[in-house]
């Protein structure tokens, strides 16, 4: 064999593994990049099944759009096409295992703010049978895209009523709910209408705010000499204080030393106190049971006053005059009774 021959071979067979391992990498990279490009388009391979929806309004639904059941896709519109003249026939595709029923709703939804919508499949109400391969869901159970420059003009009054941190966080509820992160455009507009409704049933009263409003700062502008005079003298009454802030403060304890004696004081006379209280009420009820004896007593008090007026006139004394006496006496032997008896008749018992 020549040497010629020998290079040659020893080529071939240095070739042979650098082939395979090219092979190998052009079918991994081929199989890689048919796997992503499947992913990037949503290209699926499982069998489907072909239905037809009708709308009222289709506006910005294109072909190859996303069919979804709770956000997940299923599948995706295959031709849109005019019907009855007013209407949009929509044909799409989903996924057998995603069987219809009878009762499915199909509702177009924003899938961004740039325009781009879906279908959402939603269950209805009742228990509905699987839907036939073909079959139509009709207008009375499929709902159009919400008409984003309609709900933004009509959000024009509210937003120039609000301040820049409130507008931006309505537009920020607006994009959550337009992008299925948030609750339904129904409850939000559910709630601007409240707000504004509440606004305008309380018309007549901020009206009225703002003209009495209108009239104290009128009052206040006319006396604005003596309003600025109070000011002042409010300046000087709180520098007073603020100078005198030592001695307020001492005075303060002061009152505080004298709040506690004055509890101590009270916290010893209490029971006693309540003493003399239970026996008032006692007192209390022993003059209204025996009213008509107190009665009694206090008419005849203004004729003794009188008398006893009259005997006091002749100095700081009272004299007393012994004008009848009777009395008992039992002896102790003999049992016998004598009764003494004793009748002054002078002028001075006369009376």
């Amino acid at each position: 064999m020549s040497t010629t021959s020998r290079i040659r071979r020893t080529n071939a067979m240095a070739t042979a593994p650098q082939l395979i391992k090219l092979g190998i990498f052009a079918v991994v990279t081929v199989a890689a990049t048919a796997v992503l490009a499947a992913t990037i388009v949503n290209l699926s391979f499982t069998p489907k099944e072909t239905y037809t929806a009708v709308f009222s309004d289709v506006t910005s639904l294109e072909k190859g759009d996303d069919i979804r059941v709770a956000g997940v896709r299923v599948g995706e519109v295959e031709n849109i096409a005019v019907t009855d003249r007013t209407l949009a026939l929509v044909t799409f595709t989903v996924s057998r295992d995603r069987p219809l029923l009878t009762s499915t709703r199909a509702v177009i939804r924003y899938r961004s703010l740039v325009g781009q919508r879906y279908i959402a499949l939603a269950e209805g109400a009742g228990e509905g049978k699987r839907l036939r391969a073909g079959g139509r869901i009709p207008l009375s159970r499929t709902e159009p895209a919400l008409d984003l420059n309609a709900l933004l003009n009509g959000f024009k009054p509210l937003f120039a009523a609000l301040s820049p941190k409130d507008v931006n966080q309505l537009a920020t509820e607006i994009i959550k709910t337009l992008q299925g992160e948030g609750g339904t455009v129904r409850s939000l507009l559910a709630h601007t209408a409240s707000l504004t409704t509440t606004l305008a049933e309380r018309d007549k009263l901020i009206g009225s705010v703002i003209d009495n409003l209108n009239t104290v700062l009128s009052t206040v502008d006319k006396r604005s000499t003596r309003f600025s005079d109070l000011i002042a003298q409010l300046q000087r009454l709180i520098s007073g204080l603020s100078a005198d802030r030592k001695p307020i403060g001492d005075s303060l304890a002061g009152i505080n030393g004298l709040a506690e004696a004055t509890s101590g004081l009270l916290g010893d006379a209490r029971p006693p106190l309540k003493t003399d209280i239970a026996e008032l009420a006692k007192l209390t009820e022993t003059l209204n049971g025996h009213e008509k004896t107190v009665e009694g007593v206090l008419q005849r008090l203004p004729n003794k006053l009188n008398k006893l007026t009259g005997t006091a006139s002749y100095g700081s004394w009272f004299n007393f005059y012994l004008c009848d006496f009777d009395g008992r006496i039992v002896l102790p032997k003999t049992n016998e009774v004598i009764t003494p008896e004793l009748h002054v008749a002078r002028a001075r018992c006369g009376r």
